[in-house]
């Protein structure tokens, strides 16, 4: 006899549906899976065998054919185990198999019966068609986060005993429902501040520039100066996320597996600080099966990267094409994966190997030698890459004994929120939403100089042998301070204000 029952998987970011085909007939005992398993899907048989005699069902020495169409796609994980069991049950007519074909399965199977949590629900509840299923069942762990979208029902279940129950009609399961506004509300918080840092007012005010337009930063000074301090600080003052923005990230992080336990939304900017060993594969993401990276987990946030020189220089250069397109298109010999990056990049370095030449209380201990080699781990092209280059000089005892506390993240907010409303209704028509995003053509439109402007800007091409790629991340940050100052028309003053932020530049 054969059965069908309805389940999605995942490529990429992602689902796609699956069909799940049980056929039991006569022959030599034995289960079969076909459609390019993987090792979990392959395993499910066992799980699935014994999950169902636990549950008080019979699963006889029978010939067992599954197929998972389409057959040409590649599956992974163990989210079919569910809809496996159903459908083997089914087709031995052991439960109705008239309901099975109005709803999708999500599920991992134990040996007792009881439904683990799976990755990629939110993905798979985005891509169900309310026309076509009544419903999604999903492991009770899961159910948060697929109810965040409104357009099918979602059952939670914890045992394959309660799913038969609820297709019977003798057990009803009330749909999970989530309120997301007031979701926004309960988790929209930061447990640091910008006041709690002291000093580094020059700082600050290049950061709070960085988050208004969006720009990319490179934060340079000794150990100690407040660089990583500076840098967690950066969310707090970046503008709310909207629905649509906390939807893809939480759509990212739950095909990771990332989402906390009872989470339904992820409703505050990602910030992703990884390790400097980390490879390029798992920054820029890959693999066989192409799988995400930190660049895409800190999509719409922060990518911090620590003591950047100690990163690869394969790793570093990896993030080059991301930076400009916003994308990450990783190819593999039989398919290929398009992941968003849209994030901020920040990035911390010491001036030196030991770290401290500009510090004026110690004294460097580094050849002149040693230091041009440490500066020349970052390749110019990257560098050209980063839009605001800020020094982080190390605090005197007396600006580390104060005891007034600095402008808190909530008023450096307001700012930037009003500078980015400017910036949005601006850009309404072209698909994006900060400076750091225009294009040629953007740039040529609301990047307007006067005479002054052009000649102090010539001034600094030729005197700091800047790039064309430098010269327009000038005009961009130039517009952010515009911005800021709630100016149409950028000055001069702009201009030697973004000018100021290129002072690692140099010739290559």
């Amino acid at each position: 006899m054969l059965s069908k029952v309805y389940s999605f998987g995942i490529s990429s970011l992602d689902a796609y549906p699956i069909t799940i085909e049980v056929d039991v007939s006569p022959g030599l005992p034995g289960t079969v899976i076909v459609g390019l398993p993987d090792s979990a899907i392959k395993e499910s048989k066992e799980r699935v065998r014994t999950a169902i005699r636990n549950s008080g069902y019979q699963y006889k020495p029978q010939r067992v054919t599954i197929n998972l169409s389409p057959a040409n796609i590649p599956k992974e994980g163990p989210s079919f185990d569910l809809a496996i069991a159903l459908g083997y049950l089914a087709a031995t007519g052991q439960i109705e198999n008239q309901r099975l074909a109005q709803y999708v399965f999500l599920g991992e199977l134990s040996l007792d019966g009881k439904i683990m949590p799976v990755t990629g629900a939110l993905s798979v509840a985005l891509s169900i068609s309310s026309q076509q299923f009544a419903g999604l069942i999903l492991p009770r762990a899961n159910a948060p986060e697929a109810a965040v979208t409104d357009s099918i029902p979602v059952y939670p279940v914890q045992t394959l005993k309660e799913v038969i129950d609820f297709l019977s009609e003798t057990e009803p399961i009330a749909a999970f429902k989530v309120d997301t506004a007031s979701l926004f509300q309960k988790t929209n918080h930061y447990t640091i501040d910008f006041s709690d840092v002291k000093g580094q007012s020059h700082v600050k005010r290049g950061m709070e520039i960085a988050a208004s337009g969006g720009h990319n930063c490179l934060l340079l000074g000794p150990p100690g100066s407040g660089k990583t301090m500076l840098a967690k600080r950066l969310p707090t003052i970046l503008p709310d996320m909207t629905l649509e923005e906390s939807l893809e990230i939480t759509k990212i992080h739950s095909v990771m597996g990332l989402i906390p336990p009872q989470v339904s939304l992820l409703t505050t900017r990602p910030f992703r600080s990884p390790h400097h060993t980390s490879s390029d594969i798992a920054l820029v993401g890959g693999g066989s099966i192409p799988k995400p990276g930190e660049i895409t987990l800190s999509h719409h946030g922060v990518l911090f990267l620590d003591e950047l020189p100690e990163f690869g220089r394969s790793v570093l250069e990896s993030l080059r094409q991301p930076l400009e397109d916003h994308c990450v298109t990783v190819v593999r010999a039989n398919r290929s994966a398009r992941f968003p990056a849209k994030f901020m990049l920040v990035a911390s370095m010491n001036p030196c190997p030991c770290g401290y030449l500009t510090d004026q209380r110690r004294k460097c201990q580094c050849s002149s030698t040693q230091v041009q080699r440490y500066m020349g781990k970052i390749s110019g092209p990257l560098l050209d890459r980063i839009d605001i280059h800020l020094e982080v000089p190390a605090l005197k005892p007396l600006e580390l004994m104060q005891q007034h506390h600095a402008e808190a993240s909530s008023e450096i907010k307001k700012r930037t929120v009003a500078a980015r409303g400017i910036q949005q209704r601006r850009f309404k028509e072209a698909g994006i939403f900060a400076n750091a995003q225009m294009g040629q053509r953007q740039i040529k439109q609301f990047c307007i100089l006067e005479k002054d402007g052009q000649d102090l800007l010539k001034v600094a091409i030729e005197e700091l042998k800047l790039s064309a790629r430098a010269h327009d991340k000038i005009l961009k940050v130039a517009r952010t301070i515009a911005d800021l100052d709630g100016l149409e028309k950028i000055s001069p003053q702009h201009i030697a204000e973004a000018i100021g932020y290129r002072n690692l530049d140099r010739s290559w």
